[in-house]
């Protein structure tokens, strides 16, 4: 039996990642790096939002551990980490995108309309929130199209966290209690260490090349 208050925790989550699918769609027209990083920051506060909410509801205490090393991970080590690159690299905007923003918005757009076509059939499956797993699928497949059109390194991996997001944000959608601890915590920290690997690339990407055009590394072919 479902408690009292899962009535007023689906409500509050389908709201919640209502609002990160719109900070998705800003995320795919925003040009500046910065705020394409406090965007990513804002999304990721949503998550752990949505997390502490089905922790409260259900009870499920290993997902206030999520919530909390969401909080921590991605709201402030990850955004900080990437302002600070931002700063020392010296280049704070996406300048050639390889579609422009208003095409981008209709891309993303239709890939929303294609998540929520998708998931409806199996709707049924859903937990917690509605159309929660629909919104889901929406974050990733508009994560891949961001990696496919933006040219600069920062902003691929700005994708690859908000693809994180979307695997996190289905497993709460389909398993009410979200996925099992250890799973979390592997995501999360194969996840952490790969944008400190990547953060890396970026900075040589910029020393090689004084650019973070990720397209410049095909000069490496010999």
């Amino acid at each position: 039996m479902n408690p009292p208050n899962a009535e007023t925790a689906s409500n509050l989550i389908t709201l919640l990642a209502s609002f990160m699918l719109v900070l998705q769609l800003l995320l795919a027209v925003q040009t500046m790096l910065v705020t394409n990083i406090r965007l990513f920051a804002l999304q990721s506060l949503l998550l752990a939002g949505i997390a502490a909410v089905v922790g409260y509801a259900y009870g499920a205490w290993h997902v206030y551990v999520f919530a909390a090393l969401t909080l921590i991970g991605k709201v402030f080590f990850l955004p900080w980490l990437l302002e600070r690159l931002v700063r020392q690299i010296e280049i704070e905007q996406e300048v050639r995108p390889l579609v422009n923003m208003p095409a981008s918005m209709l891309i993303c757009g239709a890939l929303t309309v294609l998540a929520y076509v998708v998931a409806r059939p199996i709707t049924s499956l859903e937990r917690l929130g509605s159309n929660t797993l629909a919104v889901a699928l929406a974050l990733l497949l508009t994560s891949f199209f961001l990696m496919i059109n933006r040219r600069k390194a920062i902003t691929q991996v700005l994708a690859l966290l908000t693809v994180e997001n979307g695997v996190m944000l289905a497993a709460i959608a389909l398993t009410t209690y979200g996925m099992p601890l250890v799973v979390e915590l592997g995501i999360f920290f194969d996840v952490m260490v790969a944008v400190m690997v990547l953060g890396i690339l970026v900075y040589r990407i910029r020393e090689s090349f004084a650019s973070m055009d990720t397209s410049k590394l095909n000069q490496l072919k010999g």
